[in-house]
């Protein structure tokens, strides 16, 4: 118990009650009050755990002042001065009860009265009365603070003032006789605050106060510990001055009740819940206890490896994770991890990273207080994440951004009080951290998180990865990096360039066995045995003639022994593939399946056909019924999200996909057949195999998981080096990926000053991946004959100019300085093999930019990569062609395509005059583009340019990207300022296309056109509607809602509604705050220097 007397909680009800009248109050002898109130702390003491239910009480927390601040009247009589107290605040109906006017009849005339007759009492009275407020006082150290709190729909005394450490609080209930504080109504919150503020200058809280109410608002009761702490025996004596001071100096009680009460009936009644104040006082202690927790490098980890015990308890409710597995605790609880060392860890797929990942972050973000970056490899997986964490970040006080495809502000908002979680694919990731570099707020970034960690070894997606990490590397010394994958093996590399500790494990939650099958025949996999497996079982499997030739691989036979009861994945090498063998398998499936969970499926028929505006793909509606699909990018992700909501519910239970979903979102089976060692015409490496085969195994679903790799005889020696050969190593591609890595890297190291000259560029070459790995990867040149060449190019190109000064020896040393194309290409990270022509069709557009339709915008933003890549059908090239209007028809002429080429090339007849094949190809791709922004409608552009939907969509979110990029890349170049706010509404079409009232539904994470039409349609038309949504009312309302998915679009939109009102409140805080080079502020700072 603190010195200053234990806090007392009591849970009240607020209703009439029967007054005592003000005399029969009066009449009470000073000794018998203090009897009585003695008897009524005894009963407070003894009174277990009852409660008492209230109706609609609004949450409020009253102190009573320090005795010296009251009146003399009711120093002496506390039980009257308590009645009185309640004679002002009881009514919740009517502010003043029954009195009704300050007349002199009213209640206030009776107080001054009754105040009157208590100045003319006998002198022999003081004796007694010296005595009651001497008690009073001394009592003042053990229990002065009276905390009155309504908590939901029950009532609760705490007694001992530990217990505001715990999550339960021991309940009491009160008797109506023996609450002297019975009644309080809501109104009289305002009051009590004002009277905080106007003491709060009075004394601070002890250390661990102040720890415990860091993030909370103070209550007055603290002030009165302090006060009752540090002049325990000013009380007496304030009380005696008061006694013997004369009526003119002394301020009546009426004065003092007119005052409250007046002040009272103006105030609004604050609106808020006790339960979530409770909760939050607790969490904000357990997280100023886990800080000190981590600055003491102690051993005892808290609640929960640091954090507060809330955190555990939400693990439990989100995602049902009650202990962590014993390779978890070994790795949080690593000396390297406590001292912030980088750590790289691997683990085979399904052990439970990610876990580790998120309480590292959550560390950070609470107890560190620091922004936190997560990098993950895909837009899905970003999403996924977002939607997973939103909740986490509502409750715990961080935000969650998102920055994939055209998301993310640069540089990200400063936040005043909460921390951000920025949740990036490697492009953005790296865009971030430039934004942070350049603004100076690098230091902020407390830790980064790298999820597949091995992409750094991944073609151009790697060199960006490796750029960034080696800029934070650089940059800041006290960021801290995890990196994470299951598919590492020259760890030593990356160990050398993170300057990182290295944990692994071969844990696994569900046992996993391998399989090859041959022919008829299933061996395991088992390398104790000579060749690498051992014959295992032969399938039993009735075929037909027909059957075999339809199913030579015994597909059907594989995937009936675990569907429709467990789950399957077959991995195929094509697309085309995967479509193929899920209508084979349906063909080969008895009609009992369809029985299977039949009412589910139906549902995710119709499901789709809403999202897709009715339209339904042709082998999906012969599939689902028996519980397969397919997937791969040919989906839409509204299509995909649904699909695999209905996997992982278990409706469907087979699906045929590629590769891609090895690496993606978390879809884990009972059994993985891999249908061929193939991906396209590639064989299989190691790497993709292990990702593959990891999916097999659900955690707390079952008890085993098995993966069956199907070969060809002339396969046999590949696969079986495949199964036994160690992971491929990782080698950096900076170099390889010349124009998108190490050019990309020099100018933006210029730009951002981090490196200006020939030695601090070469010194920071040296601690990249690739300096590390420099003697293995270069063979014919040195790493500063890269870095020469390289910087030459730039110059060549118009991106550096240099600075050149000749030595003794005539050798020159060079600074180098960016120009404004330079600039203007690294903030809109623009693949500096386009920069050029980009800038020349940017200018060329200006000469004659055709605004009467998109089209012109549009083909300025269509991205040059995927023209490259693109196969136009000429006969639909040239029936679109026809169709546009005049203006339409000029924007081709100004890119240099005329209607007679195509005409030619539909027709297939030579053309002798040379066009720019990478011109035609844009335009075709921009022509998708228009239609498609005309028409919101994937399915009908599919149809009408003979594409797959999945491309078409792909294709739309390449262009929103790009077109975000060309506007960052406009707003470094004056001569482009016309484009600046034409692109930045093109952008947004670009990334919704949808319907203009649809789009701030669709801002929300994880909600897809087809949901926002349903939302919309139910009522729910903005943001703040969302924000404010009751889950259970969602599901009800919108058709085919699970309550996961409900919880998650509710979450999430708290979440953008809190970073809004966030970012407008630091920017109405800007506004008004005092410029830092105001007049009058350096002239006084001048004078006193």
């Amino acid at each position: 118990m603190d010195e200053g007397g234990s806090r007392i909680r009591r849970r009240v009800s607020v209703r009439k009650r029967n007054r005592p009248s003000l005399e029969s109050v009066f009449a009470a002898s000073p000794a018998t009050e203090l009897k009585h109130r003695d008897e009524k702390e005894d009963e407070e003491m003894v009174a277990g755990s009852r409660r008492r239910k209230t109706v609609d009480v609004q949450p409020v927390e009253v102190q009573l002042h320090h005795l010296s601040d009251w009146p003399e009247f009711l120093v002496l009589f506390p039980t009257f001065g308590v009645m009185i107290h309640n004679q002002i605040i009881d009514s919740e109906e009517d502010m003043f009860g029954d009195y009704d006017s300050f007349a002199e009849n009213s209640f206030l005339a009776q107080v001054d009265d009754l105040e009157q007759k208590y100045l003319q009492l006998p002198e022999h009275m003081n004796h007694a009365t010296d005595h009651a407020t001497e008690d009073l006082c001394s009592e003042s150290d053990k229990q002065n603070t009276l905390n009155v709190t309504a908590v939901g729909d029950c009532t609760a005394l705490n007694i001992d003032d530990h217990t505001k450490n715990e999550s339960r609080h021991e309940d009491v209930s009160v008797e109506p006789e023996a609450d002297i504080l019975y009644d309080v109504p809501s109104s009289q919150v305002l009051f009590f605050e004002n009277l905080h503020n106007s003491s709060s200058d009075l004394g601070g809280p002890s250390t661990e106060e102040k720890d415990w109410n860091s993030s909370c608002p103070k209550t007055v009761n603290e002030e009165l510990l302090v006060n009752s702490r540090e002049q325990p025996q000013q009380t007496v004596e304030s009380s005696s001055k008061i006694r013997t001071s004369s009526d003119a100096n002394r301020k009546s009680l009426k004065d003092h009740l007119k005052s409250t009460m007046t002040g009272n009936a103006k105030a609004q009644t604050p609106i808020f819940s006790r339960t979530k104040q409770l909760k939050e006082t607790l969490l904000s202690e357990e997280i100023n206890v886990a800080k000190k927790t981590i600055e003491s490098s102690s051993d005892d980890l808290g609640p929960f490896y640091s954090l507060p015990s809330k955190v555990r308890d939400l693990y439990v409710q989100f995602k049902g994770i009650e202990k962590l597995y014993e390779w978890q605790h070994t790795c949080l609880t690593l000396k390297s991890v406590q001292e912030r060392k980088n750590l790289i860890y691997s683990l085979p797929t399904s052990g439970g990273k990610t876990l580790v990942a998120e309480i590292l972050m959550l560390q950070e973000l609470l107890c560190r207080r620091r922004d936190v970056l997560m990098i993950l490899p895909y837009v899905a997986i970003v999403q996924e994440k977002i939607s997973g964490l939103s909740s986490f970040g509502i409750e715990l006080g961080f935000f969650v951004e998102e920055y994939a495809g055209s998301k993310g502000k640069f540089p990200p908002i400063k936040r005043r009080e909460k921390k951000s979680l920025y949740i990036a694919t490697i492009e953005k990731g790296h865009s971030l951290v430039n934004s942070l570099i350049e603004t100076g707020r690098i230091s902020s970034l407390g830790l980064v998180v790298v999820d597949e960690l091995h992409m750094i070894g991944e073609g151009t997606r790697g060199a960006i990865l490796e750029m960034t990490l080696a800029k934070i590397l650089y940059t800041s010394k006290t960021t801290q990096i995890i990196g994470m994958s299951a598919t590492l093996n020259n760890v030593e590399d990356l160990q050398k360039f993170l300057q990182a500790e290295y944990y692994t494990s071969q844990f696994r939650p569900v046992e996993l066995k391998e399989y090859l099958k041959i022919n008829d025949t299933i061996y395991e996999v088992d390398s104790r045995a000579e060749n690498g497996m051992t014959f295992s079982r032969l399938l039993n499997y009735k075929y037909s003639d027909t059957l075999k030739k339809m199913d030579p691989d015994h597909l059907v036979a594989l995937v009936t022994e675990v569907i429709p009861n467990y789950s399957c994945l077959v991995f195929c090498p094509t697309k085309k593939n995967c479509e193929n063998v899920a209508e084979m398998i349906c063909k080969s499936l008895s009609k009992e399946y369809l029985k299977h969970k039949e009412k589910e499926k139906q549902e995710v028929i119709m499901n789709l056909k809403n999202v897709s505006g009715g339209n339904l793909c042709r082998v999906l509606k012969r599939t689902i019924p028996f519980g397969v699909a397919y997937h791969h990018s040919g989906l839409t992700s509204d299509e995909r999200k649904l699909l695999e909501e209905a996997y992982s519910t278990g409706v469907l239970c087979l699906f045929t996909c590629t590769s891609t979903l090895a690496a993606g979102v978390n879809l884990p089976a009972r059994r993985v057949i891999l249908r061929a060692p193939y991906v396209a015409k590639e064989f299989l490496k190691r790497n993709q195999y292990k990702q593959m085969i990891g999916r097999a195994g659900r955690a707390g679903i079952d008890s085993v998981g098995e993966s069956i790799l199907i070969l060809q005889e002339k396969d046999k020696q590949q696969v079986l080096e495949l199964i036994s050969k160690p992971l491929e190593n990782c080698y950096s591609h900076l170099v390889q990926e010349f124009t998108k890595g190490i050019q990309t890297l020099f100018l933006s190291l210029i730009g951002l000053k981090i490196a200006t000259n020939l030695d601090d560029i070469y010194h920071f070459m040296s601690g990249t991946f690739f300096g590390v790995q420099q003697k293995v990867l270069l063979k014919e040149k040195s790493l500063w004959e890269i870095t020469m060449e390289s910087l030459r190019y730039l110059t060549e190109k118009g991106l550096l100019h240099k600075d050149t000064m000749y030595g003794s020896e005539e050798e020159f040393q060079s600074n180098f300085h960016i120009t404004k194309l330079g600039r203007a290409s690294f903030k809109g990270t623009i693949d500096l093999a386009y920069c050029d022509i980009l800038y020349r069709d940017l200018k060329k557009g200006l000469e004659g930019l055709v605004l009467e339709s998109l089209l012109h915008l549009i083909y300025l933003t269509t991205p040059y990569d995927m023209a490259s890549q693109c196969d136009p059908d000429w006969m639909i090239y040239f029936r679109q062609f026809n169709q546009l209007s005049p203006a339409e028809q000029n924007v081709a002429a100004l890119v240099g395509v005329s209607e007679n080429y195509i005409g030619k090339k539909a027709s297939g007849q030579a053309i002798r005059k040379k066009v720019d094949k990478n011109i035609v190809n844009r335009l075709y791709l921009s022509f998708i583009l228009y239609t498609l922004l005309k028409e919101t409608n994937i399915w009908s552009v599919s149809e009408k340019f003979n594409m797959p939907r999945g491309y078409i969509q792909s294709l739309l979110s390449a262009a929103a990207a790009f077109s975000s990029c060309v506007l960052h890349f406009c707003e470094e170049l004056e001569e482009f300022w016309v484009y600046r706010a034409l692109l930045g509404e093109l952008t947004k079409k670009l990334t919704y296309c949808v319907k203009a009232e649809l789009i701030p539904l669709m801002e929300v994470t994880g909600v897809l056109e087809g949901r926002a039409r349903q939302l919309y349609n139910a009522g729910y038309k903005s943001l703040t509607h969302l924000a404010n949504a009751n889950p259970e009312v969602l599901i009800r309302t919108i058709d085919h809602l699970s309550r996961r998915q409900a919880k998650q679009i509710v979450s999430s939109a708290k979440m953008l509604l809190h970073e809004k009102a966030e970012a407008l409140q630091e920017e109405v805080e800007e506004l008004l705050r005092l410029p830092s080079d105001f007049p009058g502020i350096v002239a006084s700072s001048t004078e006193k220097a």
